[in-house]
This record gives structure tokens, sequence and C-alpha cells, in this order.
């Protein structure tokens, strides 16, 4: 195994921007994977996050690049990648290391405009960063021709798996020349990306520098017993950031998308720098909480798994799982998120009462134990006001839930009579049912009216009190019980 990269292969463009970037010693997966693509080999690269996998295939192909150029719209080289994030992650690895070449780099992504990407395809893109789902829209719509494409690399091949991308993946390798190189990149190595393989690779190299779905040793993993209540485990949460001395910065993983955004309110609310990230945003508010988050300006990145795999932020600090993931393979992505080229790394796991079926399945696949540890169990009592009313705005109530009525009735207290003021007048513009009983408040509409000529006296109409079994359906508040006593009363008006 090479001891610097000088001994790879690479060429002396590469190696001094490698040099500029402050690296001097490959990693497993480089020293090993980087020799055998320069000789145009098939590659399966089996490793975890925080390897350094991305170099492993960037560096050789910027070498094989220098030779040649592109034509329009006919990209020499393909990139595979199941998210946004990443792809962006591997165009910025492009920026870096390939600062001494001329090579024109295109990033097919969602949520950038069309035209901004032909123009790139036009002038011809030595490289192509895409997603499966844009980039075969770019090639339906007669923007691409992959019959020149040399090299195609499918990076987290089981993350593709999970999004459903496989059927995409296998209709783009059936658009590609049969003679071209392959690259595939996977954490682990299911059945069905097992197949992918045996069907697009050529006699590949297998290379493989950690036993599949294994956590690095420099992770110190804990978990901590919490409640099954949101706003309970939202106490415990803070409280374990406030007690980690060491935290710099933090992924704290959700495993539904609406929890992203609740749990990034509640934590901005108690005066954390936090942010979310998720599959909803926009493309332009995603990019700019990454670059915040790797900028140091948010020291608290709250994510689902969409950030959880490939993302290469070296110094993060800690990861908390606030939800414990419900599939144990991506609990060994999201920890890889800390403890990443060597470094050291705390990884936190909230777990439920509920939880307990799926922490059992991470203990089994990663073939150890997860300490717990020993800290209080956050009481109701202190749990803040503040966050009690963050729950309640995060459940909604609806309108017609006695429950609901009375929590607001007890809570407004004084704002009573407004709200009494505020039926009456929307009662005063309805035009009543012939057959209904008249509230008072319907008396001035009547009295616009010419009167019946077998009507009473004004002074002797007065709405006759019903019994509860005998209210009209047409009351504001349903059949099931009796009309509220303040619209049976007399209005001041009469």
């Amino acid at each position: 195994m090479a001891d610097d990269f000088s001994g790879l292969g690479l060429s002396a463009k590469v190696t001094e921007a490698v040099a500029a970037a402050g690296y001097t010693k490959p990693t497993d997966i480089q020293a090993q994977a980087i020799p055998h693509v320069l000789q145009k080999k098939d590659i399966i690269g089996i490793a975890q996050t925080g390897t350094g996998k991305t170099a492993s295939f960037v560096l050789p192909m910027l070498t094989l690049l220098e030779a040649g150029r592109a034509r329009a719209r006919m990209p020499r080289t393909l990139i595979l990648e199941p998210t946004r994030e990443l792809a962006a992650q591997v165009h910025e690895n492009f920026e870096k290391y390939g600062k001494n070449h001329r090579l024109n780099v295109a990033l097919l992504i969602g949520g950038v405009s069309f035209e901004d990407q032909n123009r790139i395809l036009d002038r011809g893109a030595d490289v192509l960063i895409a997603t499966p789902g844009r980039m075969l829209d770019q090639f339906e719509r007669g923007r691409i021709l992959l019959t020149g494409v040399d090299i195609l690399v499918i990076d987290e091949a089981d993350r593709m798996l999970d999004m459903g991308f496989i059927p995409d993946i296998e209709r783009i390798c059936s658009l590609l020349p049969a003679r071209r190189q392959t690259l595939f990149f996977s954490a682990t190595m299911p059945p069905e990306i097992q197949r992918l393989t045996s069907r697009f690779l050529r006699d590949p190299i297998k290379i493989e520098v950690a036993r599949q779905n294994s956590t690095a040793e420099t992770i110190d993993q804990k978990q901590v017993r919490v409640s099954n209540k949101p706003e309970e485990k939202r106490a415990m949460l803070r409280q374990l950031i406030r007690g980690e001395a060491a935290l710099k910065n933090a992924i704290i993983f959700c495993n539904r998308k609406r929890d992203v955004a609740t749990l990034a309110r509640s934590l901005q609310r108690h005066g954390f720098s936090a942010g979310g990230l998720h599959g909803d945003m926009d493309q332009k508010s995603r990019t700019e909480t990454l670059d915040a988050f790797k900028t140091d300006k948010l020291a608290l990145l709250i994510a689902s798994d969409v950030a959880a795999r490939g993302l290469d932020i070296p110094a993060v600090s800690h990861v908390f799982n606030f939800d414990v993931p419900t599939h144990a393979e991506d609990y060994v992505h999201r920890i890889g998120r800390t403890g990443r080229a060597g470094r050291s790394g705390t990884a936190i796991t909230l777990v439920a009462p509920s939880d307990g079926k799926y922490i059992d399945a991470i203990t089994k696949l990663i073939q150890r134990d997860i300490p717990k540890m020993g800290v209080d169990v956050v009481e109701p009592a202190t749990v803040e006001k503040s966050e009690k009313r963050d729950s309640n705005e995060d459940r909604p109530q609806r309108a017609d839930n006695p429950r609901g009525r009375r929590a607001r009735g007890k809570r407004d207290g004084a704002e009573r009579k407004p709200v009494e003021a505020e039926v009456e007048t929307i009662d005063a513009h309805r035009e009543p049912e012939p057959a209904a009983p008249k509230s008072v408040e319907s008396a001035p509409v009547q009295t616009a009216r010419a009167p019946r000529k077998d009507a009473p006296p004004r002074n002797e109409r007065r709405p006759r009190q019903e019994p509860a079994s005998e209210a009209k359906s047409d009351s504001p508040f349903g059949n099931d019980g009796p009309i509220p006593a303040f619209l049976l009363r007399p209005s001041r008006a009469s």
C-alpha cells in the first residue's frame, strides 16, 4: 500500500492539488481503488461512509480526463448520485482537486432551471454529475447523448435501492456504450445490488475496506432512555446538548420530515443555533442551510435521512438520533456523519419504550451493545411551559371537539364575552330556516321585513326555550346537547 499519493500513478496536476488541499496519505479505499481505476478496470468498492470514497474515483478520473476533449451534449463521464446534496458535494470535489485542469463539469439536479443546465451541456461536459430522475428527464428532452460516455460511476448504490432508483439505473446503463468502465460503490451489498453488479460490470475488482454494516471504532456510541412524549424528548435532547462539553456542532436525525421542522423551531425558541434540512425544502433553502452548517454559522443541523449518507462534513463532533431509525442500516449511516477520517466522535440515541425492537435490530446488525448513559430522566414537571405550548400547537384540534372547546374556554377566561359577541354577529347575518327556532339575535333581521298578518305584537315575540331533546339540527353546536344559554338570552336590542 502506497504511503503517499505520489505512488498511486496519479498525474502531477492531481497530486499537486491534493497536496494543496492538505492531504498527504491516502485512505485504505483510495490506496486500493485508484491504481485499478487508472488501469481502466471495473470496480466494486464496499466502504462505509467517512473513508474517503469520493476521492477514490474523483482523483483517477481527473488523471484519465487530461487526454481528450468533450463534444456538445456528449458527456465523457457520468456520475450518478441518489440525492442533490451528494451530487453537489461531488461537484465540489472536482472543483477542489481539478483546479489545475480546464474541465467542464456539469451538475444535473432538481431545483435548478433547465436553461442553465442546457447552456453547460451545449458547451460539452467532461464530467456529468446527476441524479437519476433529472438525468433521464434531460435525455428524453434530447439534451443529452450518452453514446460518448467512457466512465460510469454509480455511487451510494444501496441508497439508490432504498429510494427506488434501481429501475432508473438499469435504464441508464442500457443507454450507455457496452464498452465502458463502471465504478460501483456501496456501503452494503444486499442481493438486489449484487444482481445489478453481475449484470452491468465486467470482471470487476472487488475492494472491501471494512466489514459490512460495521460502525467506526472512533465513535463513542450511547443510548438514553426517554418517554414517548415529544415534549419530554425535546427537553431531554436540550439537556444532553447542554451537558456535552466537547460538543462543537451536531447533526440531529428525525424519522419524519414534519418532526424536523418542529424540532428546529423548538430549539430555536430555546436559544440554540439550529436549522432544518429535509426533502420538502426547495433547493435554494437546502443549499443555504447546509452551507451555514459547514461554515459553522449553524451549530445544530436537524435532518431527515436525506442528509444521512455521504455528506462530507469532516468536523461533526456529535450525532443525535432524536428518533431511533426503523431500518437498522440507517443507524450505521447516520452515526457515520461523525468520527470521520480517524477523528473521534459521539453518537447518542434517544430510545423510547416503543423503540425496543428497533434498537435490538441495530445491536444485532453492528454486533455490539450500545451502552446506556446514566442521565437523570426528565420529569414532566421540569418541562418548560413554552415546550408544553409548542406541544399543543403541534397537535391540531377539531373545532367540534368538546375537550378542545373546554380547553380554549378555560384558557381564554376573560375573553369569553367577545367570543359570544362574535357568535351573535355571525347569527345576525344568517338567514333563518322557516322551521327552525328563531334566536333573539335574528330579531333585527326579521323587523326589517313586513310583518305577517297573523304575527303577534313585537313585544310578545319571545323565543321559547326548548328542551335539549327538541334542539334543532341547525344549531351551530349540533344535536348532541342543549343549546348554550348565551344563545337563548334576550339581546339588548330587544
